[in-house]
């Protein structure tokens, strides 16, 4: 048979789940909404509690005040395994203390090795004579895991080069007599400082921060903060990793020029620039440095230019952003002076006297030709009234001479004479040298040929002798 106290005790919780079934909130309490709990460790549920106006006067808080705890369902009604805690029993489901004053309605309570079973939805209650009360609107999630949770690292405000910066690494403490140990890997020389701080719902984290003067060295390189957890006689640990993103004015800014060596006028010449920045660059600017006065020449990542006889000088480039600029190395661009332009001109000019020239020899090759020619003809024709018996040197030019014996016919005197045409092969006839002709085939002039039709008097001249080495040679004609 129960004893009286407890009979009471169940009667209480039984009538207040039945008014809660009718909407009337008596008790509000204040609570996290979840809490996040490792296997083995502890955990702290701050609360607090009030009362409702119009029942004020029903709670005496001179008068021990007992604090229930009920997991799952605050209408637990027949089930009593529902209340895991109850400050006035000296054993309970859960192990666990009340270590807030209830007089002062602080129900903050502590339970010890916690296991995965206790996740779940908890509500608060409060017995006290003649105020009995359970807040069913209000509970506390608890989620138990065996690993912990990632401890969470914030940036107060911009990174920039130069500027110290202050990081916070933050880590839940669920259980404030053993609260997680935080350290810190940086690229760089830095401060830190510990504290135990509470948060607006009045749960508990442990607070890292981290004091260092950044470089753009560090940008983009790694920083953790690894949390650590005392379970039982084990450590637990959990970390965060996170990039630095440092805001810094251009650096490294190189100027390049393609191509590097000495080139013509005329040649095409790029010139690119480069830099790192964050943020990125807005604007590259070009300069040419000559005679000692610096000019903006262009803007842009690359400068292309056709060059001229001017463009030689050196050049660098100026790389912006909004946190300030970067000044390039000077590239030299060299122009080379073109020996073919000379050399080129010089032949033109011997090609076209040697034309001259070449052409004036052949106007007197020729004119010599035509004369000699013309002296040749002169003579064979006065060779032809010589007396019968008298022998030309270059044959007989009438066919129609009398044979031996006879009487020649006297010709008509208005018979008109015949005219006779032939051909004479020069290339056939052997003739000496004359000096001229001689010297011009010493100077490796190109042979000339003619045909020439010779007229005769009723007969073919015969072939002139000797008259190739005439013409043998002639001037080759050289062109640009």
């Amino acid at each position: 048979m129960a004893c009286p106290e407890n009979m009471f005790f169940l009667i209480g919780l039984f009538i207040s789940g039945v008014l809660a079934c009718f909407g009337r909130r008596d008790l509000i309490t204040t609570m996290p909404d979840r809490l996040d709990v490792l296997t083995g460790s502890c955990m702290q549920i701050p609360c607090s509690f009030d009362i409702v106006h119009q029942n004020k006067y029903t709670f005496n808080s001179t008068i021990l005040t007992s604090g229930v705890w009920i997991k799952g369902n605050p209408y637990f009604g027949g089930r009593l395994d529902s209340v895991i805690f109850n400050s006035t029993e000296m054993v309970n489901r859960y192990q666990g203390e009340i270590t807030g004053n209830m007089s002062q309605k602080n129900c903050t309570t502590v339970f010890f090795n916690v296991t995965t079973n206790y996740t779940d939805k908890y509500y608060f209650r409060i017995e006290s004579q003649p105020f009995r009360a359970t807040d069913t609107e209000k509970f506390v999630s608890i989620v138990v895991s065996d690993l912990p949770s990632s401890p969470i690292i914030t940036v107060s405000g911009e990174v920039k080069e130069g500027t110290p910066v202050s990081l916070n690494c933050s880590a839940v403490a669920p259980c404030p007599e053993h609260p997680p140990e935080l350290t810190w890997t940086l690229p760089t020389h830095f401060t830190t400082e510990n504290q135990l701080q509470e948060n607006p719902d009045q749960t508990k984290s442990f607070l890292s921060t981290v004091t260092f003067t950044p470089s753009y060295l560090h940008h983009q390189k790694n920083i953790t903060c690894t949390a650590v957890y005392p379970v039982g006689t084990s450590n637990k640990r959990a970390e965060h990793n996170m990039k630095l993103n440092i805001s810094f004015s251009p650096k490294d800014t190189t100027a390049s020029i393609s191509p590097a060596d000495p080139v013509l006028v005329g040649s095409c010449v790029n010139l690119t620039c480069s830099s790192t920045a964050n943020p990125p660059v807005t604007n590259f600017t070009w300069f040419k440095i000559s005679e000692g006065k610096t000019t903006q020449v262009a803007s842009g990542l690359s400068y292309t230019l056709n060059v001229t006889v001017g463009d030689g000088g050196l050049y660098y480039s100026e790389a912006r952003n909004s946190h300030g600029c970067g000044k390039s190395n000077e590239v030299q661009l060299a122009i080379k002076e073109s020996k073919t332009s000379g050399v080129g001109f010089w032949f033109l000019v011997s090609g076209v006297a040697a034309g001259t020239l070449g052409t004036i020899l052949l106007i007197s090759l020729i004119s010599l030709f035509v004369w000699r020619r013309n002296s040749r003809l002169h003579d064979g024709l006065e060779r032809t009234d010589s007396p019968q018996g008298q022998n030309s040197p270059v044959g007989t030019l009438c066919t129609n001479q009398a044979t031996a014996g006879e009487e020649p016919e006297e010709p008509a005197e208005d018979q008109p004479e015949e005219i006779q045409y032939g051909d004479i092969d020069f290339s056939k006839l052997q003739t000496k040298e004359t000096p001229a002709a001689a010297q011009d085939r010493i100077q490796g002039q190109e042979s000339e040929y003619a045909e020439v039709n010779v007229t005769g008097r009723g007969a073919q001249e015969p072939p002139l002798n000797n008259l190739d080495g005439l013409y043998a040679q002639v001037n080759k004609i050289s062109a640009c």
